[in-house]
């Protein structure tokens, strides 16, 4: 039985999933992103995280020796989100200082993690590229999230959370500190 790639599509739009804008620099300067929703994090030792780009797009074939940034967009941010999946709007898109390891960000979003690059794989029609995390900036605020080709925010919450106490919780020391949350932060190297 052959998979229908349509089907199969609609079948993992029922993975929410986060919405972030992948930023690099051309060679000529120019900067250049996509909006990306697989993304995930690899490792802690050393620092990585993983994005899967279409092996046709344009910042497929730049990304392979430069450094980039995972914007992780804001719930107020599907203008951004719209503009970077091919609906040009340049009003919208608001730039930010690069990263120290060159890697451009936008402004406004929930967090960014900056990279260099560090391995890619073949994917199917994608190319899986690892970047090694050089820093990252956290901010309070509620995630952009995509589910069933919508944009959806999470509803304010008030109260405990089911994950507080344990390894995996955000204020956790095994992921960001509550100290570093409003302030920019560079990996040892």
């Amino acid at each position: 039985m052959a998979i229908d790639p349509r089907e199969l599509r609609r079948c993992l739009g029922h993975f929410a999933t986060g919405v972030t804008v992948v930023t690099c620099r051309a060679r000529e300067g120019e900067l250049h992103g996509a909006t990306v929703n697989a993304f995930t994090a690899v490792s802690l030792d050393p620092p990585l995280v993983l994005v899967s780009l279409d092996r046709r797009s344009r910042l497929c074939r730049l990304m392979e020796q430069t450094a980039f940034s995972v914007n992780v967009l804001e719930a107020q941010q599907h203008d951004v989100a719209l503009h970077f999946a091919g609906r040009q709007a340049p009003h919208v898109v608001e730039w930010d200082d690069d990263s120290r390891c060159g890697a451009p960000r936008l402004a406004g979003c929930l967090a960014t993690v900056s990279c260099t690059a560090w391995r890619h794989y073949d994917g199917g029609d994608h190319v899986l590229y690892l970047g090694e995390v050089q820093e990252f900036r956290v901010h309070s605020g509620r995630p952009l999230l995509f589910h069933t080709g919508e944009f959806h925010a999470l509803p304010a919450h008030h109260g405990p959370v089911p994950w507080d106490g344990s390894g995996d919780a955000p204020s956790s020391t095994t992921w960001f500190a509550t100290s570093q949350r409003d302030r920019p932060a560079r990996m040892a190297g």
